[in-house]
């Protein structure tokens, strides 16, 4: 006989369980019956196992995934040797954890530049889920309530299981069945651990006549496709999207996302252009104020949205926009300046891939770039084109004794020296990228986008020129908090041989003079 205590959390819980919970006496050849034999505290429904109509396959694992897994916005385009892949979701949705590139050669099924001895310490996990691939199934995530989305044949990481039918009709009936709370209770009674092991999923009860009846009343399953713009199936729509205002200034920008660089995604078909091309910035660096003669960015993107939009558009519309992000009762400048970068951070898991450079002063030098093309040449053009020409204008405004011009002047003056700091190069102002030797590391600005917005970012960050980014966590993060964006200590061990020891430690500087001398040598 026996009693289920594993749904209470404290101690005093688990006595009141023992004490008042309704015992199970069961037959004992009954538990042979189980999947696995496992020992149950209640009787398990007669029938088939999920088992005979789908196989359940794990994801790929990398080992690294700081160094061989991206955001997508971290690229545009996305180049050739970065696959799509498929992740777990916090909510059951049709299409979502589609956020992330893999770097995968497809021509030798490996992950790129790893090393034997990092492939060994993840026992080839790198190659785990390839017999999905290609094929239509459903992703379940591994944790929690075990939430579920449609999965269309990408990569896709160990985090998730994916539930491939062994008749390709039966899938709209597993997908009904995986929504539902039937599925999630009936794994959870066989496997109360957090992490579900993906060869459960298959070991409940399916009344496959029951679920296609439920399917059928459902309707044909969605086409692929996302208005969310953290997914890489989203079309770039401005007006269909969840967060306007920020598919706006990225648009206006010039950031595309993949369906609008021609890729074909998850058998989608490349979206054609909307018109607001004409609109983009051609260099990427789209200043708040009025700078060099060009419009304020307030009034470019006023103008994109308003092409969005079309008819719809308005003052209410506007004043729509801005309630839906906090902004209720401002304007469009005061969001920008102050609400867009933190918001675009957050919204794009701190990987931001449009960059707000300010000099400190809310009514002061600010201004947009996009990462993407932020280069050594675009830094130099930021540096001494555009904010030479606001300094131009300050020391006028200071001539004819303008109030605040002075300190305005200064902060321009202080910003400009930093970005020379980081256009040179000299620590602290470095970009380190732990997996690469020292002749390799990037001398002055010069960052390579495979590296990634996390390392990349570090210069702008210790020169604290970013508006409202976190600064850089040193210390060991303690339980409970978080830093937003941190350069100390990946999981796991770098491979042997490592010039840099065994420790994936981020937070190192070094000098032009040792970069140099290494190239030398």
């Amino acid at each position: 006989m026996g009693c289920d205590a594993t749904s209470s959390s404290t101690v005093p819980e688990k006595v009141e369980s023992l004490r008042l919970a309704k015992c199970f006496d069961p037959q004992q050849c009954a538990q042979l019956a189980n999947p696995d034999a496992r020992i149950l505290f209640e009787e398990t429904e007669k029938g088939a196992q999920l088992s005979e109509y789908a196989s359940s396959f794990l994801g790929l694992g990398t080992g690294d995934y700081s160094r061989f897994g991206k955001c997508f916005w971290e690229f545009d385009p996305i180049p050739g040797e970065w696959s799509f892949q498929q992740g777990s979701v916090m909510e059951t949705l049709a299409y979502g954890g589609r956020e992330h590139v893999a770097f995968w050669d497809s021509r030798i099924d490996r992950i790129r530049e790893m090393t034997d001895w990092e492939r060994d310490q993840i026992h080839n996990q790198d190659q785990s889920g390839s017999q999905a691939w290609g094929k239509s199934g459903v992703g379940v995530s591994l944790m929690r309530e075990l939430r579920v989305t449609l999965y269309t044949g990408e990569i896709f990481d160990k985090a998730m299981a994916v539930l491939v039918p062994k008749n390709p009709k039966h899938i709209k009936a597993i997908w009904a069945f995986a929504q539902s709370d039937t599925f999630a209770e009936s794994v959870r009674r066989l496997d109360h651990k957090t992490i579900i092991a993906n060869g459960t999923l298959v070991k409940v009860r399916f009344d496959l006549e029951r679920w296609q009846r439920i399917a059928d009343e459902a309707g044909p399953l969605p086409k692929p496709d996302s208005n969310d713009p953290t997914q890489w199936l989203f079309n770039g729509r401005l007006a269909e999207s969840t967060a306007p205002l920020q598919v706006g200034v990225a648009r206006l920008l010039g950031y595309r996302w993949p369906r609008q660089t021609g890729q074909t995604v998850s058998g989608t078909a490349p979206v054609p252009e909307d018109g607001l091309e004409k609109l983009v910035d051609e260099d990427g660096i789209v200043c708040i104020p009025s700078v060099r003669g060009e419009p304020p960015a307030t009034e470019r993107l006023r103008t994109l949205l308003a092409a969005a939009y079309g008819k719809s558009w308005s003052s209410g519309k506007l004043d729509e926009l801005l309630s839906a992000v906090d902004y209720a009762g401002s304007n469009l400048e005061d969001w920008l300046r102050n609400g867009f970068f933190d918001q675009h951070s957050k919204l794009f898991h701190q990987r931001p891939f449009i960059w707000q450079i300010w000099d400190g002063r809310k009514d002061g030098f600010s201004a947009l770039v996009n990462y993407h093309k932020l280069d050594h040449k675009l830094l130099e053009k930021l540096t001494y084109t555009y904010l030479g020409d606001w300094i131009k204008k300050q020391q006028e405004a200071v001539a004819n004794e303008e109030s605040g011009a002075d300190d305005r002047l200064l902060k321009a003056q202080q910003l400009l020296d930093k970005l020379k700091l980081i256009l040179e190069g000299e620590a602290p102002y470095d970009i380190f990228v732990r997996w690469k030797r020292l002749e390799q590391q990037p001398i002055g600005w010069h960052p390579d986008l495979n590296d990634g917005v996390r390392l990349n970012i570090r210069p702008f960050l210790e020169a604290d020129v970013l508006r409202k980014m976190p600064k850089i966590e040193r210390m060991k993060v303690s339980r409970g908090h978080t830093p937003l964006i941190s350069l100390g200590k990946d999981r796991g061990k770098n491979p042997p041989g490592s010039p840099w020891g065994e420790e994936r430690d981020n937070d190192r500087h070094l000098t032009l003079a040792e970069k140099r001398a290494a190239r030398e040598a």
